[in-house]
């Protein structure tokens, strides 16, 4: 008797102390949820570390994690558009929640280099972000700190409606999340202070866009359209970051270095590397802005 009073007493406070288990697609997503829900919420995270958020699919263990969630938070990439609906299809009861819901997206602005018709496929590593028109909303949402304001806010809706008792609790670590973006921001503009308005930083794929925006800088890719440079466009882009003092030239684990590392030995700087999707999101664009402001 004693054993089943325990085990029911058991089953009781598990069910009144149960985490909301919530799913997000990328590493950024994860940050901003645990930073809002701490240890009241579970985070499960699709598209792992080292993986395109375009062509991603789902192991077996993390449909099992679509199975069991409360909530699906996403962020408008492409793996989302082609699996949603089969998450939907495992779990009716998950509610889809939006966290880029108020955000004004951008098109995927490329800057035309002379020569754009000389562009090609040849270098290109990988099916990451492949095929962008250039009319394309630019996903990267989260590469601005004014941006990341209104998911966290988002988030903070969803969890507080589905879990009202914790309420202040997630409130607290909002406003706490909010005040760590105030911060990033004020560091960003400090290390930018002596840049002038609309200086360039190469990319290899035009992934910073709102972070340009946000700081009033221009970037320009060297590839375009998803395609990378043939020999003649690279020319003019040696051409280019030599007459505008690029310092670096920035590239993501999803392409290959071959062609930044030929135009950084031409133009004499540095290739470094540095990721959209990298998990210390506030650590990452203060590394950003050092790296452009050559500090």
């Amino acid at each position: 008797m004693k054993k089943i009073i325990a085990s029911a007493l058991l089953s009781l406070t598990t069910f009144t102390y149960a985490n909301v288990n919530t799913v997000v697609s990328i590493l950024p997503q994860k940050t901003f949820v645990k930073a809002i829900g701490g240890d009241k919420v579970n985070v499960s995270l699709m598209v792992l570390p080292g993986n395109s958020p375009h062509t991603y699919e789902p192991k077996p263990s993390q449909m099992r994690d679509i199975s069991k969630a409360d909530i699906y938070f996403t962020v408008d990439v492409e793996f989302e558009h082609n699996w949603l609906p089969k998450f939907l299809n495992q779990n009716n009861d998950m509610k889809i929640i939006d966290s880029t819901d108020g955000i004004v997206k951008m098109e995927m602005k490329e800057h035309h280099h002379h020569g754009d018709e000389e562009h090609g496929h040849d270098e290109h590593k990988g099916d990451a972000h492949d095929d962008h028109d250039e009319e394309e909303q630019d996903p990267h949402v989260w590469t601005s700190p004014t941006n990341v304001k209104v998911i966290a806010k988002n988030i903070l809706i969803a969890l507080i409606t589905k879990d009202k008792k914790n309420t202040n609790y997630y409130i607290n670590n909002y406003n706490n999340f909010i005040k760590n973006i105030n911060s990033t921001d004020k560091k960003i503009k400090k290390i930018l202070s002596g840049i002038e308005h609309g200086s360039k930083f190469m990319v290899f794929h035009p992934a910073w866009g709102y972070f340009a925006r946000d700081y009033e800088l221009t970037q320009f890719a060297i590839e375009a359209g998803g395609k990378s440079p043939k020999p003649k466009q690279i020319a003019f882009v040696i051409e280019e970051a030599k007459e505008e003092n690029v310092k670096a030239i920035f590239t993501a684990p999803e392409f290959s270095e071959k062609i930044a590392t030929q135009i950084a030995k031409e133009v004499g700087i540095k290739v470094i590397k540095v990721s959209p999707l990298d998990p210390k999101w506030s650590e990452n664009l203060i590394g950003l802005a050092k790296a452009i402001a050559n500090k």
